[in-house]
């Protein structure tokens, strides 16, 4: 089982990856923008399923099977790097028509497979959640339970910013051009990726 000062570092690990800018973060961000806070709301779903599946991946491949494929982390950053430019490329041109009340609510699919390939993953899975976590089932669903307790507020919290953009309670912000400059990060996160997929 995990220690208290293991949980508190796991804890304190979390928080500080999660409210970092990043491709979910800043996706989760224009859909609040786009749709309102409450319409966006779902897309946590999205979110958490993402996450839990690529840090179990991770946490897996690193506790048993790092050594038989070194060539496998290149690989997923690469193709990381290119859905998330795919992504940077979509928002850009989406910027324009923001906010439409014509457009869905939300696409948890996107947001799904956006965070599956998020290496904020690959960082919990290798390097934040104890590796313990990956051998014992215990030491598992507490970590990842701690995950969840603290993923579900800073997804709501990038939303809620969102929504305040939209809703022009932050006048001084165009949403345009904040939607713009989100594309322009995500563009810089997907070719970080791809250096670090090459070198």
């Amino acid at each position: 089982m995990l220690s208290a000062t293991d949980i508190a570092l796991l804890a304190a690990g979390i928080a500080v990856v999660l409210t970092m800018p990043g491709p979910t973060n800043t996706l989760l961000a224009a859909a609040g923008l786009r749709h309102g806070l409450r319409r966006a709301l779902p897309l946590i779903a999205g979110e958490l399923s993402g996450y839990l599946v690529a840090i179990s991946a991770w946490g897996r491949f690193f506790a048993h099977a790092a050594h038989a494929w070194p060539w496998l982390p290149s690989l997923l950053r690469g193709a990381a790097s290119l859905y998330i430019a795919w992504l940077a490329v979509d928002m850009w041109r989406a910027a324009v028509v923001l906010p439409g009340s014509t457009q869905r609510a939300g696409n948890v699919r996107t947001l799904f497979v956006a965070t599956l390939l998020n290496p904020k993953a690959l960082l919990f899975g290798g390097t934040i959640f104890p590796a313990v976590a990956f051998t014992h089932a215990p030491a598992y669903l507490l970590s990842v339970s701690i995950f969840a307790c603290l993923a579900a507020p800073i997804a709501c919290a990038w939303i809620a910013f969102g929504a305040a953009l939209g809703s022009g309670r932050l006048g001084w912000l165009e949403p345009v051009k904040v939607q713009r400059g989100a594309s322009i990060v995500l563009g810089v996160f997907s070719l970080s990726l791809g250096w670090a997929a090459l070198h």
